[in-house]
């Protein structure tokens, strides 16, 4: 466990960049530091690799005071990924992730031989260990950094905004990596981030830091959209926090309805028998299962369906992996207001309309009044894929 007790940094000029700041971070959980420029998030993680040192308060490492470990020591004890990656630009990529290895006195094979299964364990080709960085996309550079902060194998990590550099796609790919390679490691992570989307989405628990380096709130990322601790943390939060909140619930609480979805080559007497009151159009899926559109029943004609006269089936979700929140959405991007579930290779398991999905918000809602607030991302996640 880190403990930062009552931290303080103050620099010369008289500016505190951190204050009395007090959080015990827990093994084996990823604690995320989010808020505005200037609340001394970066200043707070520096703080823990003594590249900053405190004016005042204590920082602990499992119970050890790091003011009395050797600087190097402790620095090669934790693994530290920045934007845009530092990497060496004269060094194969191979020889980047080897250099804290190389450095704590690894021979040249054995260095390499972790290296190269780093390479594997981030999702990097082994074709690319003997280029350079300057021939990867920022989203390769960025996994490289993370496998040089793994190759000495360190219970600690610090990640100072690693992935704010990349566009939204790459970024949620590295979001999703990082989780999978904790689920498989289970490193203490620190991870700094101003995106409180990303901090949500990563966060066993969330420090959200006032600007001057205060604590406004320290909290599992449900807890923090459920329960704000005042003003500040809710407009932080943003005006659509209540849709974040349904990140935590899954969607295999949704009964999708079958009737509706009707393959591309249906008879007419299938047509007509899907076709219900209530559903006022039917999902076409090709003959593999997966969905190509939505049709009004008297505009299909059996075995001759039209892809191009068919309406958007919208974005659909996993359904039991993804959240309430990927099923609205998918609704909501849907003309006809229903929402696709898909299994895991895309083929089509169901459909919901807006209506159910609002009722399973509301029961969502009403069993965690009954239960209490708080449970944290992992939990939620791990019920979400036990459900799947």
């Amino acid at each position: 466990m880190i403990r930062i007790d009552s931290v303080t940094k103050r620099y010369p000029d008289g500016t505190v960049a951190v204050d009395r700041l007090s959080l015990e971070i827990p093994d084996r959980s990823i604690t995320v530091l989010v808020g505005p420029s200037g609340c001394g998030k970066t200043t707070t993680l520096r703080m823990i690799n003594r590249m900053v040192e405190p004016s005042d308060g204590t920082i602990l490492l499992d119970g050890v005071d790091i003011q009395k470990q050797p600087v190097n020591t402790l620095r090669r004890s934790m693994g530290y990924v920045i934007q845009n990656a530092g990497l060496f630009q004269h060094r194969t990529i191979l020889d980047n992730i080897a250099t804290v290895p190389r450095l704590l006195g690894w021979d040249k094979k054995r260095a390499r031989a972790r290296a190269a299964e780093l390479m594997e364990r981030v999702g990097l080709d082994a074709a690319l260990a003997k280029r350079y960085p300057y021939q990867l996309s920022g989203g390769q550079q960025q996994r490289v950094g993370v496998a040089r902060a793994l190759a000495a194998d360190p219970p600690v990590l610090l990640m100072d905004e690693p992935f704010s550099a990349v566009d939204p796609v790459v970024r949620k790919g590295l979001q999703d990596e990082l989780l999978r390679i904790q689920d498989e490691l289970g490193k203490t992570i620190v991870f700094v981030t101003h995106d409180i989307d990303e901090a949500i989405k990563l966060g066993t628990t969330v420090a959200v830091l006032r600007t001057g380096g205060k604590l406004a709130q320290f909290a599992p990322p449900a807890e923090l959209l459920s329960a704000p601790a005042d003003e500040f943390v809710e407009d932080f939060l943003g005006t659509d926090r209540g849709i974040r909140r349904l990140s935590f619930f899954s969607s295999s609480r949704l009964e999708l309805r079958t009737e509706p979805v009707v393959a591309v080559d249906s008879g007419a007497e299938q047509i007509a028998a899907r076709a219900t009151a209530d559903v006022p159009y039917l999902l076409v899926t090709d003959l593999d299962g997966r969905p190509l559109g939505w049709s009004e029943p008297g505009r299909l004609t059996a075995g001759a369906v039209d892809p191009g006269r068919l309406l958007s089936y919208g974005r659909p979700f996993e359904h039991g992996k993804e959240s309430l929140r990927a099923a609205l959405d998918g609704a909501v991007l849907s003309p006809t207001g229903w929402a696709v579930g898909v299994d895991s290779t895309g083929r089509v398991v169901g459909v919901v309309s807006q209506q159910a999905i609002g009722v399973a918000i509301r029961s969502a809602h009403a069993e965690v009044q009954e239960d209490g607030e708080g449970r944290t991302a992992g939990q939620v996640r791990a019920e979400a894929e036990a459900a799947g």
